[in-house]
């Protein structure tokens, strides 16, 4: 491990001088690409160099220590500083081995988020509606931006289906873990017998593709025009400002009637057709690895029942990770964090102990 840090840092310094070349500062890209690359090693660089430092003290108190003719309260406090090196050396080395661990190249991507309801018809609808605000509360208390892509909306309120954008540094690496089937229990709105109903929700969480990762040829496109149409005529157009695309070597098909304007919605469906194609092809490739994988957290199968919220006990409970909260209702706000640390966490651990790390 400490090979490769050494090579680490060597690189990290290798950036420093070249970020100082006028040549590179007044080439963007190049400029760009440094950058990025300092900033995913600086973590790893900055925790090595406390390492070391922390040897170095280690090392000099043990040598203090050999010296037998050390004054009794000098040597306590040189022992005191021995014992706190090797404390901080141990637990630096825990940080580092995280640290280390492979990177999902998607962490920091805005992300595109689809919700569906599953089991339950309108309540689950309803619940559809609860997910989504719960999500763009989460996202406004991070400080990223949201962007409604598409809305089917029932009379109710709810949503048969809703997709949406999030954009913000590190929006993939939260959200991610959020893909899957929540289930909801709770006495429906509209049951008069007060009883309590199960329903089902499904989310997908796409990182957004870059235009270059995936070529789509404009022949293999099928586009149709409609009239937007929405629930109780709240946002009903008179012109065909719709869009439904349909990749025809896929079979893939997007819809966006959100904007008033038909070139808008295009844009944004076919933001969504690429972040889908790029996911289908994540999924092909990284088929073995995800067998590898059955035991890990990380972006599960979407058929995979991942949370259920129970209303009358005010629960949520994280099946993957054996994790009950009895805050419903500050989650249901965009509360969050400690649930999405906790699936974090267990993720890494599960990547440590498959690397024979724990």
């Amino acid at each position: 491990m400490f090979d490769k840090l050494k090579v680490f840092e060597e690189k990290f310094e290798e950036i420093e001088q070249k970020l100082y070349n006028p040549e590179v500062v007044n080439n963007p890209s190049v400029y760009r690409d440094l950058m990025k690359e300092r900033k995913s090693l600086e973590p790893i660089v900055e925790k090595y160099r406390e390492y070391k430092k922390a040897n170095d003290t280690l090392q000099e108190s043990k040598l203090l220590l050999q010296d037998g003719g050390l004054e009794k309260d000098f040597k306590e406090l040189v022992e005191e500083e021995y014992e706190n090196a090797k404390e901080e050396i141990e637990k630096i080395s825990e940080e580092l081995k995280i640290l280390l661990l492979p990177k999902d190249e998607n962490d920091e991507r805005n992300v595109i988020i689809e919700i569906r309801g599953g089991a339950g018809g309108e309540e689950a609808a309803l619940f559809s509606h609860s997910l989504y605000r719960m999500y763009s509360m989460y996202a406004e208390a991070k400080g990223w931006k949201i962007e409604t892509i598409n809305t089917n909306e029932t009379e109710l309120g709810g949503f048969k289906e809703v997709s949406f954008m999030v954009m913000g540094e590190g929006a993939y690496s939260r959200f991610k873990y959020e893909s899957g089937v929540h289930r909801v229990q709770r006495v429906p709105e509209t049951e008069a017998q007060g009883r309590v109903h199960t329903s089902t929700v499904t989310v997908a969480v796409l990182p957004q593709a870059e235009d270059v990762e995936i070529e789509i040829n404009p022949a293999d496109l099928q586009i149709d025009t409609f009239r937007s149409s929405g629930a109780g005529g709240q946002h009903v157009n008179t012109t065909d400002s719709a869009i439904r695309i349909t990749h025809l070597p896929t079979g893939t098909v997007v819809e966006c009637q959100d904007e008033r304007s038909q070139h808008k919605n295009k844009d944004k469906a076919m933001k969504v057709l690429r972040a889908r194609l790029l996911d289908n092809e994540r999924e092909k490739q990284n088929s073995e690895l995800a067998r590898e994988r059955k035991s890990q957290v990380g972006t599960g199968d979407r058929s995979e029942r991942i949370r259920t919220y129970n209303y009358p006990q005010g629960r949520v409970s994280d099946h993957r990770i054996g994790l009950t909260i009895y805050k419903l209702d500050s989650f249901l706000d965009g509360d969050l964090d400690e649930v999405i640390d906790a699936l974090i966490t267990a993720d890494r651990a599960a990547q440590l102990e498959q690397q024979g790390q724990v």
